[in-house]
């Protein structure tokens, strides 16, 4: 049960701290957005940093930092600009089409071999992914090409942020084979090495950004809930129960973001509603 409510609350925190960073994309570019997300999540978990065995691996370390760098400094950017463009729901959608893409992945790089059950996973992940460029391209026609072009490079700027995750996301597990780190000390690492790489854009991206003093607490809660309390919430969930289980169950965010997209001025469609569906149905498929 312990696992269960983790895997629907890391859910929840997701979607959440997604909704509250996508209400701020028009007030700081997505690079400087993440530069400050990481900063502050790098800033919470720096105990963790200074409790670091002495004798940590150094390789396991520097590939924990081009984890981040990959996954987070530019994955987390790029999703940041899918946020602006295409909203909470449709990205989450495309962000579902991970573990699908994951074991995809795993058949080209690693030789694995998916069950007719993981190919049809892929399927409906590759159809909920595809009823989202439809509706990019009727928006693109009914409104003059400019929402249209706008959730095109949103559809785009999803899709690279899903391979950079994932690319990330293969390094960190690779270290987590291989050494003795646990996985609160490598999420900690990889956010270390995200902020590391944005640091260049981080000169008074404070001040520059132009926030309220509210959108600034948004800022931080996001931070804390998202970032922080969602990779808790993920290592609870791995620690209590099967991980084809766990990823279906944090993979629920674009059906709850459905709720979200109507205050975002992005009611409830038919199209959009069943992406969502088809691309929790292809993560079960794919997971359990």
């Amino acid at each position: 049960m312990t696992g269960v409510l983790a895997a629907l609350g890391a859910a929840m925190a997701w979607t959440g701290a997604s909704a509250l960073w996508r209400s701020l994309s028009g007030r700081v570019t997505a690079i400087r957005l993440n530069a400050l997300k990481n900063g502050l999540a790098s800033l919470v978990f720096l105990p963790v940093l200074l409790m670091l065995p002495r004798d940590t691996e150094a390789e396991a370390v520097l590939l924990l930092l081009i984890s981040g760098l990959i996954g987070i400094a530019a994955g987390d950017s790029f999703y940041l600009g899918a946020l602006r463009r295409l909203g909470t729901r449709r990205t989450l959608t495309v962000e579902a089409s991970g573990p699908v893409l994951a074991s995809i992945a795993g058949v080209l790089v690693m030789g694995d071999s998916l069950s007719s059950r993981n190919w049809l996973g892929a399927i409906l992940v590759s159809g909920a992914v595809v009823l989202i460029a439809l509706q990019a391209k009727e928006a693109s026609h009914q409104q003059e090409g400019e929402i249209g072009t706008e959730l095109s490079s949103g559809l785009m700027l999803a899709l690279v942020a899903v391979i950079c995750g994932l690319s990330g996301a293969f390094l960190a597990r690779h270290v987590l084979i291989s050494s003795e780190l646990t996985p609160l000390q490598t999420a900690a690492i990889r956010l270390l090495g995200g902020w590391l790489g944005l640091i260049p854009v981080m000169k008074g991206a404070w001040r520059r950004s132009a926030m309220t003093r509210q959108e600034q607490w948004k800022l931080v809660v996001a931070t804390l809930i998202g970032t922080n309390g969602g990779i808790l919430l993920q290592q609870v969930v791995l620690q209590t129960m099967p991980v084809g289980q766990g990823v279906t169950l944090m993979a629920t965010a674009p059906v709850m973001a459905l709720f979200i997209g109507r205050m975002e001025g992005d009611p409830i469609q038919l199209p959009g509603a069943a992406a969502a569906v088809l691309a929790l149905a292809g993560v079960a498929c794919t997971s359990l």
